[in-house]
């Protein structure tokens, strides 16, 4: 089959196409033909070694395509099934064996290529708005890199739960994708001279105080702004590292800044069981088949320039989802 390996640790330049045997499903499990891959922050920490694994391996752990064969004990999944997935390792590759209980089921009017593009981080984005806090109406929150793509679903699902958005962003183009989405406000943080010492100015006047929360993908950069918009007793969500991770600081800044609360949640603990696994992502692929939530596909790479894709995502030249395409 094709895949796409990473030799060594490094950079995109690691990552080279390879030929490699079929894998075959063992119990309990799926072989799916990949429709596409997803290309997510995480696979390039596990390219350059900044997350320990092995080399050499296939990156990647999200993806959709269609069941070729199934398992000892598989029942409720059949050949010809549509499903996708957001935690299976090797999914830069034509075959990708799947674990039915983290299996999702793809439902009918959702193409493949959306259903790659969604489990990781729609489902990022739907436990950070229904569960690390659950938004509710008439909160004013920020979403920081609101044109990516957990920011595009994040600031759609919070303003279906009727909050008012802020977001922020680094080019006009971004800009209106963010307002696109739903973004009451947008703050382009590429234009100011100091985005620790403005940024908290401009957001507590737009929303006319202090914040109850905000969901901070970016990490190093925007840490100590995002502490500086919270209200008492506000939540800084920290879910991902963009800029680089949050050195160590002193937890007398939280007494100092209002008894502030801070999480940094990851995924897999809010997608533990397959219940709460599908429960998500039916509500997501339900919301994108009616059209109410819209899947940004940003940047499509066929396998073999999975560098380029690495490349762009790095260099933050995307929007919205980037994928592989296996066609």
């Amino acid at each position: 089959m094709r895949a796409i390996q990473a030799g060594r640790a490094g950079g995109p330049d690691v990552l080279e196409p390879a030929d490699l045997p079929e894998p075959t499903p063992g119990p309990g499990e799926v072989l799916v033909r990949t429709a596409a891959a997803g290309v997510n922050f995480i696979d390039t920490y596990r390219r350059s070694g900044a997350y320990p694994m092995p080399f050499p391996h296939i990156p990647g752990s999200e993806g959709a395509g269609t069941v070729t064969a199934v398992g000892d004990g598989v029942t409720d999944l059949s050949v010809g099934d549509p499903v996708a997935w957001a935690d299976s390792p090797d999914s830069y590759a034509e075959f990708v064996r799947v674990k039915v209980a983290r299996a999702i089921p793809v439902p009918d009017g959702v193409g493949l290529d959306v259903a790659a593009a969604l489990p990781l981080q729609g489902l990022t984005a739907h436990y950070l708005a229904t569960s690390t806090y659950p938004v509710q109406a008439g909160d004013t929150i920020l979403v920081h890199a609101g044109a990516g793509g957990v920011g595009l679903l994040l600031t759609q699902l919070a303003t279906a739960r009727g909050a008012r958005v802020i977001t922020t962003v680094s080019t006009a183009e971004k800009e209106q994708l963010s307002r696109a989405a739903g973004a009451a406000e947008v703050i382009r943080y590429d234009l100011l001279k100091d985005l620790t010492g403005e940024l908290p100015g401009l957001v507590r006047e737009l929303a006319g105080g202090g914040l109850p929360v905000v969901y901070d993908g970016v990490g190093r950069s925007t840490f100590d702004a995002s502490l500086a918009c919270l209200r008492p007793r506000g939540l800084m969500v920290l879910f991902g590292a963009a800029s680089g991770p949050v050195p160590p600081f002193d937890l007398q800044r939280l007494n100092a800044g209002g008894s502030l609360y801070v999480t940094r949640p990851t995924l897999g603990h809010y997608i533990a069981t397959t219940e709460e696994l599908r429960g998500r992502a039916g509500e997501l692929f339900a919301a994108a088949q009616a059209g109410t939530l819209q899947v940004r596909i940003g940047a499509r790479f066929p396998l073999a320039e999975a560098r380029g894709a690495h490349e762009a995502l790095e260099g933050r030249a995307t929007t919205g989802k980037v994928i592989l395409e296996l066609g």
